[in-house]
C-alpha cells in the first residue's frame, strides 16, 4: 500500500499534531462538506504550517443534500413523523424532488424516513428509526440526482481554493456521468490531480467511461451502501477494484475501515482481517475518516495502518 489518506479536524491537525504521523505516505484531507470556505483556508494554512510540504486533498462535498441550520438535534421516534424547513438543507428546493412515499436514508443509512409531504416550506418526514439528527448529515433519495445540479456553488468556491493554494488533489463527490468528471476538471488547475469517487450506482455503471478520465478513484462504501444496499457493498467493492486495475487507476478505499478505533485504542479483529484482505487486494491506499478527524485515537490508526502493511509486505517477502 502506497499512500494513507488522512482525515484532519480536531484531532489531527488539531490536538495531534501532525509531526507525530507524517510521513511521505500521507495525503491530509480536508472534507469540504465541514466548515465554511474561509475556516477550510484556514485548514489549508494549518497544515502548511505544521507540515510546509504536505500532500493536501480538497474533498468537495459534492451534490448531496445535506441538514442544515439544526441548533438542536432533532429526537427521531420510530413511527412518529417529524418536520425540516426547506431552510434546513444545503439545497433548499430539495422538496421540488420529493414525493409522498418515497424513502429516504440519513446518516449513510443509520435512519429511514418516508416523505408524507413536501412544499415550499417544510418537509415532513415518517420516520422509520430513532436517534437524533443533527446538522450536516447526509440525506439520500434514490433516483432524483439526474435534475440536481453536479456542482453546488461551495464545490467552484472550494475549486477556486484549491487553485489558489496549489493543492496536490482535489476529491470529486458523487460523480454519476464522465461529463461530471469533464465539468470539474476544465475547474480544477494543472498540477492538481482529480480524484473521482465511486458512491453512486450511476458511478458504477458508466465506469468504463469514467475511468480513462482519471488517475486515481475512491471507493466510498458508505454512500454507495445507501444506494445499492450494505449486502452488497462486498461485491461491489471487488468489481470497482478489479475494473480499475485493469484500467491502471489507481484506488482508495474508504468508510469505516478502523471504525473501532475512533473511540478503542485498538481496531477488532474482523478489521484487521478486512485491512488485511484490503491491503492484498491491489489498493494503492485507504481513507481515515472519523478516525482521524474526531477519532480520539488518531495516531495509533496511522501506526497501525502502518503495522499491517509492514505485515503484508513481510508476508511477501517471505513468499
Amino acid at each position: 500500500m502506497q499512500k494513507y489518506i488522512l482525515t484532519t479536524g480536531p484531532a489531527l491537525a488539531g490536538e495531534v499534531p501532525l509531526s507525530q504521523v507524517h510521513s511521505g505516505k500521507n495525503i491530509y484531507r480536508i472534507n469540504g462538506a465541514h466548515g465554511t470556505v474561509s475556516e477550510i483556508e484556514r485548514s489549508i494554512q494549518n497544515i502548511r504550517g505544521q507540515i510546509p510540504g504536505a500532500d493536501i486533498l480538497m474533498d468537495l462535498p459534492g451534490n448531496k443534500v445535506r441538514t442544515a441550520n439544526i441548533s438542536v438535534g432533532i429526537q427521531l421516534e420510530k413511527g412518529k413523523t417529524f418536520t425540516l424547513l426547506s431552510s434546513q438543507f444545503n439545497y433548499p428546493d430539495f422538496y421540488r424532488h420529493l414525493k409522498p412515499g418515497m424513502v429516504a436514508w440519513a446518516n449513510d443509512s443509520v435512519f429511514e424516513f418516508e416523505v408524507v409531504s413536501a412544499d415550499s416550506e417544510k418537509i415532513v418526514f415518517l420516520s422509520k428509526s430513532s436517534g437524533v439528527l443533527i446538522s450536516n448529515k447526509g440525506v439520500h433519495v434514490r433516483g432524483i440526482h439526474k435534475d440536481i445540479p453536479f456542482l453546488f456553488e461551495k464545490d467552484r468556491q472550494l475549486i477556486r481554493l484549491a487553485n489558489q493554494y496549489k493543492l496536490e488533489y482535489v476529491g470529486l463527490s458523487f460523480v454519476r456521468t464522465p461529463e461530471n468528471v469533464k465539468e470539474a476538471k476544465a475547474l480544477i488547475g494543472e498540477g492538481t490531480q482529480v480524484i473521482s469517487k465511486v458512491e453512486t450506482i450511476d458511478a458504477v455503471e458508466n465506469i468504463n467511461e469514467i475511468l480513462p478520465l482519471v488517475k486515481y478513484i475512491l471507493v466510498d462504501r458508505g454512500d454507495l451502501s445507501t444506494e445499492i444496499g450494505i449486502e452488497k457493498i462486498p461485491r461491489f467493492q471487488r468489481y470497482i477494484i478489479d475494473k480499475a486495475l485493469y484500467f491502471d487507476v489507481k484506488v482508495f478505499l474508504a468508510t469505516q475501515v478502523l471504525k473501532n478505533m475512533e473511540t478503542k485504542p485498538i481496531p477488532t479483529i474482523g478489521e484487521i482481517e478486512a485491512l488485511y484482505e484490503i491491503m492484498k487486494s491491489g489498493v494503492y491506499g485507504v481513507q481515515m475518516s472519523e478516525e482521524t478527524a474526531v477519532g480520539q485515537y488518531a495516531a495509533e490508526c496511522v501506526q497501525m495502518l502502518e503495522r499491517m502493511n509492514q505485515e503484508v509486505m513481510t508476508e511477501r517477502i517471505r513468499i
